[in-house]
């Protein structure tokens, strides 16, 4: 079934938490009854809340999702630095503290991933599982690439993106409809997603990302030694699931199986590593096939954890 054929998402409402700085904006897709459990879910470097919409409808409301705009991201754009996914984890533990969910089950996709494992290791009273996708395994710089140039290879057209501006979001929409990831499964749901990335007035408009909120992320994405370690470090069980394509659709995906095994995951902490075949970077969390991949384990943790 294509997206435009699949039942509509349902609408989440927006609440706001405090946390230094400002309030964290958060969309909350509810469960349809009282007992089902709660899934916090954490964003990618330069996404926001929407990006979870899929996994929204595949729950089809079994689980309360609970999914924040990191701050300098989305409607959090004006909770300011210091930024860093330490920060981020805080923020994270923030929320689950606000609204009084107990040990909770957390995933995180692409950069949320290191989020997510950093939650666990420094608030391990606040988690109860988590769910890796695409993210939260470092690997070391090759020798001789600096942290520019890492920097550049990986997020080269996401910070350019960042510096750009756009006549209307008619123009903001042809830009993301050429990506090669997203092409294939353009729908209403991804138009929303990338448009809730989009402010300012026209025909000025841009990214709703902070530069410096990026720019500082994806370095500990790359070198933070605390982010790294997090994965080899968890207090709760955790699960990795990794997609079969990159991040523009390309053959080699962030991870494989030989990168897998010389990460030397300990099986006591990460119970499980998948491959989820037929997916890139982005779709194993928008597309059909990721969405159920990510849903059954997230139902899965939720009835361990209950």
């Amino acid at each position: 079934m294509s997206p435009s054929m699949s039942p509509s998402v349902p609408q989440p409402e927006q609440l706001t938490v405090p946390v230094p700085g400002g309030d964290l904006a958060v969309l909350r897709w509810p469960a349809a009854a009282p007992a089902a459990p709660t899934v916090v879910a954490v964003h990618g470097i330069t996404a926001n809340a929407l990006a979870w919409f899929e996994v929204a409808r595949t729950l089809a409301g079994r689980a309360t999702l609970l999914a924040p705009d990191l701050r300098g991201r989305g409607a959090s754009r004006a909770v300011g630095g210091p930024y860093g996914l330490a920060r981020h984890a805080d923020d994270v533990a923030a929320l689950i503290t606000a609204l009084d969910l107990g040990p909770t089950v957390v995933a995180g996709h692409s950069m949320g991933a290191w989020i997510t494992a950093l939650t666990a290791v420094r608030h391990p009273g606040l988690v109860s599982r988590v769910l890796l996708v695409d993210g939260a395994v470092s690997f070391p710089l090759p020798e001789g690439v600096g942290e520019d140039d890492a920097l550049a290879a990986v997020l080269g057209p996401a910070l350019a993106r960042l510096s750009m501006t756009f006549p209307d979001r008619a123009a903001y929409r042809a830009f993301w409809r050429q990506h090669p990831a997203f092409a294939a499964d353009w729908s209403d749901e991804i138009d929303a997603y990338t448009q809730r990335d989009l402010v300012g007035v026209e025909p000025e408009l841009h990214s709703a990302c902070v530069l410096e909120a990026v720019r500082t992320d994806g370095a500990q994405v790359l070198l933070d030694r605390e982010a790294a370690a997090a994965v080899h470090l968890l207090p709760c069980p955790g699960e990795l699931l990794w997609a079969e394509r990159g991040l523009f659709d390309e053959p080699q995906a962030l991870y494989d199986e030989q990168r897998i095994a010389r990460a030397g995951l300990d099986p006591g902490r990460v119970v499980s590593a998948s491959l989820v075949p037929d997916t890139n970077h982005y779709s194993i969390l928008w597309g059909r096939t990721g969405a159920e991949a990510v849903v059954r384990r997230l139902l899965e943790a939720g009835s361990a954890a209950g």
